[in-house]
């Protein structure tokens, strides 16, 4: 669930400055970025998906 990463990340690194705890503010830094890897991918997986499904598609079409 990268939006959850996403948020959760952004509430530590907020919090961590709050606090004035860079260990935290880093944490949540990874983890934001972590969110965002997750859902770049889960979009190049969808994509790559669309590719499969268009492509048995056409082959089936040749094979009438």
């Amino acid at each position: 669930m990268g939006w959850l990463d996403k948020i959760m990340g952004r509430g530590k690194k907020a919090a961590g400055d709050a606090m004035n705890r860079p260990g935290m503010r880093e944490e949540g830094r990874h983890q934001e970025a972590a969110g965002m890897a997750d859902e770049r991918a889960s979009e190049h997986e969808d994509v790559a998906q669309a590719e499969r499904q268009r492509e048995a598609t056409e082959r089936a079409e040749q094979d009438m």
